[in-house]
């Protein structure tokens, strides 16, 4: 079952944290939390972030940008 779309998900396989941007074909797509390209992930690989995940990945996104690595 695909997460919903705009929820917070891990790629399982990677470790990566994304938003659910919606599905193609059979892979669901995510896209970085705060921005960048998105990737394909099979939906056996993807769970719901737990809220220290998505607190993780907030903070690591306000750092990069306060340091100017991101716009």
């Amino acid at each position: 079952m695909m997460p919903p779309v705009g929820c917070c998900a891990v790629d399982t396989g990677t470790g990566r944290v994304g938003i659910v941007t919606g599905q193609d074909g059979p892979y669901v797509r995510l896209r970085p939390y705060g921005g960048g390209p998105e990737w394909d992930v099979a939906p056996d690989r993807v769970r719901p972030a737990t809220l220290a995940e998505r607190l993780s990945a907030a903070t690591a996104y306000a750092n990069a940008r306060s340091r100017g690595e991101v716009p």
